[in-house]
């Protein structure tokens, strides 16, 4: 498999005139090479594909990185690289501008004397952006977990109870049912906090009649799943009610909608447009979704400048969202995989508005 993406990656590399490209940054190297330590750089020219690392990881590379020549490089990396350029013929080599410091750049200059220095964007990205059956499986798997952590996690919930109390009690759950970690600093925000976006876990604890929002994910056999849920504890009032079934309504509009050949624009739109007909437009200020994959947040996007068209084999996230400033939001999101036809739901937890305590 990874042959066949390093092929994929020359005939890229040959579309944009790039004779050589140098990987540093860990999921593009991973992705490319299979090899998930934590230190080193692939090397990719027409006729050679090379993981360089240190001595710490020569045997997991050479089990992991099949097809590569594996380089055991020495203090000065680049020094190598240098080296392998030289005895390729090659005069330019380009480097991920997404993920190389201006300091780095300044060295590598210096260290690659003779060598061309070329910026590149998006090379390994966009084959990230289609997965393949066998990562789709993975996913399917993380985002079941997902679930899993869902259902155990509302039966645990209840007022008194702290948010960081809750966060470890998941990550715990997720970590001991196979996960390697969570996809991300999970998201557990009550009350008042509901209303942050991105409100982690706190110390605040929960009270009555009010919003939970979870937000998590499992970081899985080296991919993420990203769900969403709200919750109200105690009793429900008509605002929570309002509320959550407006965002509700924004979701499964989307969902139902979302389709190939649609940009990431008009994917944002279909939840955006519901929430702004009911007035609260202005309390939804990000995006749809994102793109999932070996990272909780990659290409694409759906999003209002997003003109990136949605085709099959891509994970996105479909998340729209209302956030009241003094009582608190509402999330839904789901992970889905553009199809053919339509979408691919990967995560099943109940959406209809759940009480607990």
């Amino acid at each position: 498999m990874t042959m066949e993406r390093v092929e994929k990656l020359r005939s890229a590399m040959n579309e944009a005139g790039i004779e050589a490209l140098l990987l540093g940054s860990q999921y593009n190297r991973q992705y490319i090479s299979g090899f998930s330590g934590s230190s080193g750089y692939v090397l990719i020219t027409g006729s050679k594909s090379i993981l360089l690392t240190d001595f710490r990881y020569t045997v997991q590379a050479a089990s992991q990185a099949a097809g590569f020549e594996i380089v055991e490089h020495g203090t000065s990396p680049l020094q190598n690289v240098l080296e392998l350029l030289k005895g390729e013929g090659l005069s330019s080599l380009a480097f991920e501008q997404d993920h190389v410091t201006y300091a780095e750049y300044l060295s590598w200059s210096k260290t690659l004397e003779g060598i061309k220095l070329v910026p590149a964007a998006g090379l390994v990205e966009n084959l990230r952006m289609f997965k393949d059956e066998a990562e789709l499986a993975i996913m399917q798997e993380a985002a079941v977990l997902a679930d899993r952590t869902f259902k155990h996690i509302c039966g645990i919930i209840a007022p008194g109870i702290s948010e960081n109390d809750v966060a470890l009690e998941m990550e715990v759950f997720m970590r001991s049912n196979g996960a390697t970690s969570s996809s991300f600093d999970t998201i557990v925000a009550s009350g008042e906090r509901s209303a942050l976006p991105h409100g982690v876990a706190s110390d605040r604890i929960i009270g009555n009649n009010e919003f939970v929002k979870l937000d998590f994910g499992a970081y899985y056999k080296g991919y993420c799943s990203d769900i969403t849920r709200t919750v109200v504890v105690g009793k429900l009032t008509d605002k929570h009610l309002e509320i959550y079934s407006i965002v509700l309504e924004a979701q499964l509009h989307a969902l139902e909608h979302i389709k190939p050949g649609m940009t990431g624009m008009e994917a944002d739109a279909l939840a955006r447009d519901v929430i702004a007909k009911y007035g609260y437009g202005d309390h939804f200020g990000h995006s749809t979704g994102h793109g999932l994959g070996m990272e909780v947040h990659e290409a694409p996007r759906l999003s209002r400048l997003s003109d990136t068209i949605l085709t099959p084999g891509m994970v996105v996230t479909v998340e729209p969202g209302i956030y009241l400033p003094g009582f608190g939001g509402v999330r839904i999101e789901d992970d889905v995989v553009i199809t053919e036809s339509g979408i691919k739901i990967l995560t099943s937890s109940p959406k209809e508005l759940i009480t607990l305590g």
